[in-house]
């Protein structure tokens, strides 16, 4: 699938606003920790994917009914759903000078039931023609989501016969809807009724 982005300029994909806010001084310093070990951007984007997808626990796996969606209280929180992840992991890598964005996917359970929009961030290293998709949700369940440029490994691969989708627009900033369901709820159960379906 081509990834289209939504705004053509890709410096766009840099900018810092109030949620991707790769500024605040906690994202600069776990930034700046992870660069100390890294040799090259590569290896420093596949440094902060893991940072992101290991040790800050999905929210719902953990069984934590804060919600989180700027960057930066996902990073001193610890926790966080899809969507929140994505927006730390978009974060450290802009922190990094590494242009990155929003995707998204349609998804449904087991049986195709409660459908639900889920979170992914898009990445454009330094040489690269083309964003690559990664899954920073957390492997628990037989998920296997790994960082990858040469083909994308995520957690979930869309299941037509349930009308799941892939959405190919690579966002600059959160999806309004997803957003307002993110800055409207009290805790993980309401914001699980306020997360759009599809967009």
């Amino acid at each position: 699938m081509e990834l289209i982005q939504h705004v053509p300029e890709l410096s766009a994909y840099l900018a810092e606003d109030e949620v991707i806010d790769h500024r605040h001084p906690l994202v600069r310093e776990v930034s700046e920790r992870l660069g100390s070990t890294t040799v090259d951007a590569y290896v420093y984007a596949s440094a902060a994917y893991v940072f992101v997808r290991d040790t800050i626990p999905h929210s719902m796996d953990a069984g934590d009914p804060r919600v989180t969606w700027r960057a930066s209280d996902v990073l001193a929180a610890r926790t966080g759903i899809c969507h929140a992840k994505s927006h730390a992991l978009t974060a450290l890598l802009r922190a990094a000078g590494i242009h990155a964005g929003l995707c998204y996917q349609r998804l449904a359970g087991s049986d195709g039931a409660d459908p639900v929009v889920h979170g992914l961030v898009a990445v454009r290293l330094p040489g690269w023609e083309r964003w690559v998709r990664q899954d920073p949700r957390g492997n628990t369940g037989g998920i296997d989501a790994q960082f990858s440029a040469a083909e994308e490994r995520l957690a979930w691969v869309p299941r037509g016969q349930f009308n799941e989708v892939d959405y190919p627009v690579v966002y600059d900033v959160p999806h309004p809807a997803v957003l307002h369901a993110l800055r409207s709820s009290g805790d993980r159960d309401e914001l699980s009724l306020k997360l759009p379906t599809a967009l």
